[in-house]
């Protein structure tokens, strides 16, 4: 899937009135039912119970903060009592193969009730979830349906999820550099290198491990490299594309970077000083910066010829126990409202579903900080998709081995 993300793209936002999500179709057992209108009674008694749902997501700790801090206390307040249960299970692929491996286990233990309710689960795990049966078709139902949009929530390295997710946000990884010790902004990969190599550890990345802030670099440098940037992300899988690998990360891994121990860890020693450039998540850089947490004259880029970004999707298991809930709950995170309120004015996300019914209810100061260091013609040109399944597995295990 080739996946430059597009202005309407990149800034999609979820919409649906918080009202709204009080009042739409619940979802039943069934993917693409909705319980039957002509018994008031037991769905007024199943509203008046409280809601429990357990939320559990990929990502590191701003996403469990992001649901624990931004969402939780809102949700409550907008449908009464609730219990819920917030479960991070750690940074980049692992972290998603985790709420996999668990769901698998349930399923094969035969229970017919699974414990978690929500999910917010990384691209590259997608196939595997729905190749195993593990997911409602669940947007058919959603309040919000009518705004879901951009490419990627249709398919994700080249899987069919249409139905499956929402889109919580796009994120982008851009080169963070401190101005006052770069001098000049870097324009390309190939100025990128060159400034590495005539400043011996001051650049700073995490390689494949502990986030993708790292994992997108190391990929960019691979199509840069390859130039195999559009069969690796529209497929169809084709062995004999990574020959090239071995001799392109051995190349990668003699520059004289250093290595941190993840998205905050490179984060962290650029406000030291300690390394002078590095990527990052651009959401996760401006949440810093607001938090005061981050040197504020800091800058980002988008260098040529791109690096990727992704989405997190929500998604609800197929035996999610509290699947009523699970579905106010997704409908709400996946709002107009909360994409804007939390997605684009706390974090600094590009919103998940239709820009055109998020944007409107931002301020204008959230928006021209997305768009401060970064513009629309930067995402539109240089905003890449990670590679489809097998090709990016693959890759990760060519960095480790060489």
């Amino acid at each position: 899937m080739n996946k430059t993300l597009k202005v309407s793209t990149i800034c999609l936002i979820a919409a649906t009135l918080l009202a709204g999500c009080a009042t739409t179709p619940t979802a039943s057992t069934k993917p693409a039912e909705t319980q039957n209108a002509s018994q008031p009674v037991t769905e007024t008694k199943k509203e008046k119970q409280p809601l429990q749902i357990n939320v559990v997501t990929a990502g590191d700790t701003n996403m469990t903060e992001l649901q624990e801090k931004s969402i939780v206390d809102d949700f409550k307040k907008a449908n009464g009592t609730s219990e819920i249960n917030v479960v991070g299970t750690g940074p980049g692929d692992a972290g998603s193969l985790k709420i996999f491996e668990k769901l698998k286990a349930q399923k094969e233990a035969g229970k017919k009730e699974w414990d978690i309710d929500v999910a917010v689960v990384h691209q590259n795990v997608m196939k595997d979830l729905i190749d195993n049966d593990l997911l409602e078709k669940w947007v058919p139902n959603s309040a919000n349906k009518a705004f879901v949009t951009s490419p990627d929530s249709k398919n994700s390295l080249g899987t069919n999820v249409d139905g499956y997710v929402i889109p919580l946000f796009h994120s982008q990884v851009a080169v963070a550099y401190n101005p006052d010790k770069v001098k000049q902004a870097p324009g390309k990969f190939d100025d990128v290198v060159a400034w590495i190599k005539a400043n011996p550890k001051r650049f700073g990345y995490n390689g494949m491990k502990n986030g993708m802030s790292g994992v997108a670099f190391a990929t960019a440098y691979a199509y840069w490299k390859t130039n195999d940037y559009k069969a690796l992300t529209e497929g169809p899988y084709n062995a004999d594309l990574e020959k090239k690998w071995p001799d392109v990360m051995k190349e990668l891994k003699a520059l004289p970077a250093t290595i941190t121990n993840g998205n905050n860890g490179t984060l962290d020693m650029l406000n030291r000083g300690e390394i002078d450039m590095g990527p990052v998540w651009v959401d996760m850089f401006y949440l810093w910066i607001d938090e005061g947490r981050m040197n504020p004259n800091m800058k980002l880029k988008v260098v040529d010829p791109g690096l990727p970004g992704q989405p997190m999707y929500v998604v609800i298991p197929k035996n999610a126990k509290n699947k009523e809930a699970a579905l106010k709950y997704a409908d709400f995170l996946t709002s107009p409202e909360t994409q804007a309120k939390v997605i684009v004015e706390k974090n600094s996300w590009y919103p998940g579903i239709d820009a055109n019914a998020v944007l409107p209810k931002a301020s204008d100061k959230a928006k021209g900080k997305l768009f401060k260091d970064i513009t629309a013609e930067d995402l539109n040109k240089r905003g890449l998709s990670f590679p489809v399944s097998q090709f990016f597995t693959n890759l990760q295990a060519s960095y480790e081995k060489n």
